[in-house]
This record gives C-alpha cells, sequence and structure tokens, in this order.
C-alpha cells in the first residue's frame, strides 16, 4: 500500500475527519490565519 493510499485512508477515518475538523476550527481563527500569512510571506521570501 502506497503512502498516499494510508494517508486517504486515514482522512477518511473517524479519527482523521476528527483531526481535519480541529484543523478548520484552528484555521478559522484570526489570529492563526496571520501566524500563517507570515509564515507564508517568510518562505516566498526565502525562495527568491
Amino acid at each position: 500500500m502506497s503512502l498516499m493510499q494510508r494517508i486517504t485512508m486515514f482522512l477518511r477515518s473517524p479519527k482523521g475527519q476528527q483531526l481535519v475538523e480541529r484543523g478548520r476550527r484552528e484555521m478559522a481563527k484570526p489570529g492563526n490565519q496571520q501566524k500563517l500569512k507570515g509564515l507564508a510571506a517568510r518562505f516566498s521570501n526565502r525562495r527568491r
């Protein structure tokens, strides 16, 4: 079984669904969105 298949199976499982939902709730918070934007900006500046 490939890694992608195992990841897909996990994400479809009840535990995987809980993890996905938790991630969505965390990303809905404005503070976390700002942190992610800052992180993305730092990585995009490194590549140039």
